[in-house]
Order: structure tokens, then C-alpha cells, then sequence
């Protein structure tokens, strides 16, 4: 079983940045693809951006195209979600998680991916 750990989430002001990291246990981390998502109390979660198994092919959520970048390390067994230009809206637990489809349908739902992180909180004030 993949072990997931987020790591980077805090206190941001409206406009700043923060980059998230989430590290994968295991040998067969670039077979994967790897998914980022959020979810804010009372609200479901949602799909915030995918990357491919090799890196070549990314996918975002509307709210956040443009503004975030999902990137992959797999010499580090690491994928990342640079966050800028954060809004009050953004604030949720981040949680990154593994699939083994990348699609632009399978990659926005949650129940195609296998394992997940324990999350990171990210706060947003105005």
C-alpha cells in the first residue's frame, strides 16, 4: 500500500503563494498518475488538477487554471501544486491522491483514485 504525505499548506494573505508538496512511497510512483483536490467544511470535494505518470499532460479545475501549476518529481517520488495568486475562496484541505487512468473525465472524479494523503490545510485570509 502507497503512503501519500502532504506537506506546505498554511496561513497565506489574498495574493500570495504557497507550494504544496505530496511525497509517494514505493518503487512504482511514475506508472501513476496524480491528482490534487480540496475540500472546505460542508462542501464536497473537488478536483483541483491532475498530471500524467510521466509529467507531459496536466489537467486543471476551472477555478484554479491559471493560477496553479501541478508539477511531478519522479526521482523524488514528489508531485507539487504551486499555488499563486490565492484567493479567500481557495482556503480547504488540499489532499493529493494516486490513479491509475488519466483522462480528462476519470481524472476529475475522486472515486477513480486509489489512495490517498492525510491532507494540508491552506488558509486564505482577505
Amino acid at each position: 500500500q502507497v503512503q501519500l504525505v502532504e506537506s506546505g499548506g498554511g496561513l497565506v494573505q489574498a495574493g500570495g503563494s504557497l507550494r504544496l508538496s505530496c511525497a509517494a512511497s514505493g518503487r512504482t510512483f511514475s506508472i501513476y498518475a496524480m491528482g490534487w483536490f480540496r475540500q472546505a467544511p460542508g462542501k464536497e470535494r473537488d478536483f483541483v488538477a491532475a498530471i500524467s505518470g510521466n509529467g507531459g499532460s496536466t489537467y486543471y479545475g476551472d477555478s484554479v487554471k491559471g493560477r496553479f501549476t501541478i508539477s511531478r518529481d519522479n526521482a523524488k517520488n514528489t508531485v507539487y501544486l504551486q499555488m499563486n495568486s490565492l484567493k479567500p475562496e481557495d482556503t480547504a484541505s488540499y489532499y493529493c491522491a494516486r490513479s491509475p487512468y488519466f483522462s480528462s473525465t476519470y481524472s476529475r472524479a475522486p472515486s477513480k483514485y486509489d489512495s490517498w494523503g492525510q491532507g494540508t490545510q491552506v488558509t486564505v485570509s482577505s
